[in-house]
């Protein structure tokens, strides 16, 4: 099969939508066809930009007066019982927290480009999770999982809601991490395969080489590609009506499908030269520092604009600060700083933030208290992630640590309340949104969530 290329892939999605020779339309069979919502939404899109490792929160974006104050003290209060190390007294922030915009939100001075655009942010201060290791916090923030293999939430959004450019995946992932759960976390499980998130390189590929590979055949006119996909389909279809529902041989089949028609919309897509001068320089990609960053938040945009369901970027695996934090997060936040607010910048601007839903997190937080010297470790008990357009209020705060940032303590959010915050936000019941593996109705949430409507708008 390889023989004949990825670019050959392909079949009834071109089929689908033409005519039949009564004159009467045929029935769409693409699984990423768009679906109507259960509601209605106030997003139609998201991205997702993962922070892998584990941003600090009291270092970024939840400041603690008392933490400086008591700083080389002990807690004042008991540890969680379960910790992924052993940590010290109380380590305040080398950064300063200064207020920006209309809404005087304080930001410190590692992102003050991200300080720039406060007043289009709403800020949960109050996250937590289940799990203290970056594998099980992975799959946990990605899945609703900590423990099992389970569909991903670019996976459900696409079952949910199809897509809306039928010659594109409905879930890309740039530059993915190849650790803590790998593929599991773009995975759709159970799920139909054709909801499986499409990696566009990886971790280890510098962005700018991060491409759809072999999406071009030159060699063999589209007439001839036509045939051979219609003799393979006509060959998969005889073997399903033999064996019956085959899961593997339907998601091979929605794959050659997609690729077929991947060809025209492809190589344009991931050609930035068009882009102008202007918009490279704003998402950094003049800069040695922020270009490979920059490139995947543009490319995620470009995704976006053109009926990407779901886009995933990732800065792959920087936060993990568990010595070094001030050389290490003083440059990890120097990468992400200028291309995620130029993302924010870029869609407002052309009137995408409105129905585009942007999170940005890591998998957890770290804590107050000092590991080593210089140094914080893991805190899945208290962090924040930032969201932005989509439906959610501006330039608010949402939420609260104590009084060191430990601990979520006011309007607790927990991982499995941000997924159906998110579903809801994309007009979807999380408790309706289900399928039927094994026995039993699974869905993002499992068997917990609730919706953070005080941050919708």
């Amino acid at each position: 099969m390889s023989g004949i290329g990825f670019g050959n892939l392909a079949l009834l999605g071109l089929l689908d939508e033409e005519a039949r020779a009564d004159g009467k339309a045929r029935k769409s069979t693409n699984p990423l066809v768009a679906k109507p919502p259960q509601f209605a939404p106030r997003a139609k899109r998201v991205i997702f930009v993962f922070l892998h490792g584990g941003p600090s929160q009291v270092d970024t974006f939840d400041h603690k007066p008392l933490l400086t104050r008591d700083s080389g003290k002990p807690l004042p209060f008991d540890k969680p019982r379960i910790v992924s190390g052993q940590t010290g007294n109380l380590l305040k922030s080398p950064w300063e927290f200064k207020r920006y915009g209309q809404s005087g939100i304080e930001v410190s001075d590692l992102f003050p480009n991200i300080g720039g655009c406060v007043d289009d942010l709403c800020f949960i201060n109050s996250m937590h999770g289940s799990n203290s290791r970056h594998g099980g916090a992975l799959l946990e923030l990605h899945t609703g999982s900590d423990t099992f293999v389970r569909p991903s939430m670019g996976s459900w959004i696409t079952y949910g809601l199809g897509t809306e450019n039928q010659n594109l995946p409905g879930f890309v992932t740039i530059c993915p991490t190849l650790t803590h759960g790998g593929v599991n976390n773009w995975s759709s499980a159970f799920l139909p395969a054709a909801f499986q998130g499409t990696p566009i390189g990886n971790a280890s590929i510098p962005s700018e080489k991060a491409k759809i590979p072999f999406i071009q055949n030159d060699e063999t006119p589209r007439d001839v590609q036509r045939q051979e996909i219609e003799l393979i389909n006509r060959m998969n279809r005889e073997t399903l009506a033999k064996t019956g529902p085959d899961a593997a041989l339907e998601g091979r089949i929605d794959a050659f499908e997609l690729a077929f028609r991947m060809q025209m919309a492809a190589p344009e897509l991931q050609d930035i030269s068009g882009e102008s001068e202007a918009t490279r320089k704003l998402y950094g990609l003049d800069d040695p520092k922020t270009s490979a960053f920059g490139r995947q938040c543009l490319l995620a945009r470009r995704y976006s604009e053109r009926g990407v369901r779901f886009v995933q970027v990732t800065h792959s695996y920087k936060w993990d600060q568990h010595s070094d934090l001030r050389r290490e997060h003083t440059s990890n936040a120097k990468e992400v700083d200028k291309p995620i607010s130029a993302l924010l910048q870029d869609l407002k601007s052309r009137g995408l933030l409105k129905d585009t839903l942007v999170v940005i997190s890591g998998e957890f937080g770290r804590t107050p208290c000092a590991e080593g010297s210089d140094g914080r470790d893991h805190n899945p008990h208290g962090f924040t992630t930032l969201l932005a357009g989509g439906g959610v209020k501006p330039g608010f705060k949402y939420g609260a640590t104590d009084d060191y940032g430990y601990y979520a303590a006011v309007n607790k959010v927990h991982i499995h309340d941000l997924h159906a915050t998110i579903l809801h936000l994309l007009g979807m019941n999380h408790l309706k949104l289900t399928y039927r593996y094994a026995g039993r109705d699974f869905r993002l949430t499992d068997v917990a969530g609730n919706v953070a409507h005080d941050i919708i708008a």
